[in-house]
């Protein structure tokens, strides 16, 4: 079983939410509960995740355009505007320190992106903060950083869930990869790197009746 040991979250986006949702759950049983609405003009949809039997705190995030945005264009965040179906674009994990963790990969030669503020309205409409790395050119492929602060983490609500059996990333040659990885200094905390015909994510997820799904 592979699954980075700071896992935060999954981003399974799409041009469409409510698309993505019904994607998810035509292969997994599971429908998503809805999450809220970000001031970046997309939306989103929670599954929690099971490690080892335990409930949360990691969880799944399908996110898509918030079909009541004001801008009529598709978001650029996690590439929704260049997607045309579903698709495992990112995933998050969430080190103690998160400023010592961007300092100290900037040190190594990578820069994760500058730590900001980012929120959200649950549909019972609480506040959800959190503090990120975000940047203009951000990769996919590289986890960004999480801190949740004083706010509980979605993963840990009471939304439906699902058993996360495996996470990890594929690339035809891992070796350039490995090193970016190895300069944000999480160790296991990040995805492992597996060598594949294809760059992407692996998620291996166990539906309610046993059955495996790999999206």
């Amino acid at each position: 079983m592979s699954i980075p040991t700071l896992l935060d979250h999954i981003v399974i986006a799409g041009p469409d939410l409510a698309g993505v949702v019904d994607w998810f759950a035509e292969r997994t049983g599971v429908i998503a509960a809805p999450g809220g609405a970000h001031p970046t003009g997309t939306a989103n949809a929670l599954v929690a995740l099971t490690v080892d039997g335990v409930r949360g705190p990691q969880y799944i995030e399908l996110i898509g355009p918030n079909p009541d945005r004001a801008e009529p264009d598709l978001p650029a965040t996690f590439g929704i505007s260049s997607l045309t179906a579903p698709r495992i674009q990112a995933y998050a994990v969430h080190p103690a320190d998160i400023d010592g963790v961007v300092a100290a990969a900037r040190a190594r030669g990578f820069d994760p992106g500058d730590v900001s503020d980012l929120s959200r309205r649950t549909p019972s409409g609480e506040l959800l903060e959190w503090r990120l790395t975000r940047g203009e050119h951000h990769r996919l492929d590289v986890p960004f950083l999480i801190d949740w602060g004083t706010t509980a983490q979605p993963g840990t609500s009471a939304i439906p869930a699902l058993e996360l059996v495996s996470f990890t990333r594929v690339e035809p040659d891992p070796a350039p990869l490995r090193a970016v990885l190895g300069a944000l200094g999480l160790g296991d905390g990040v995805a492992e790197v597996e060598t594949g015909a294809e760059s992407g994510y692996r998620l291996t997820l166990r539906r309610a009746d046993g059955a495996l799904v790999e999206l």
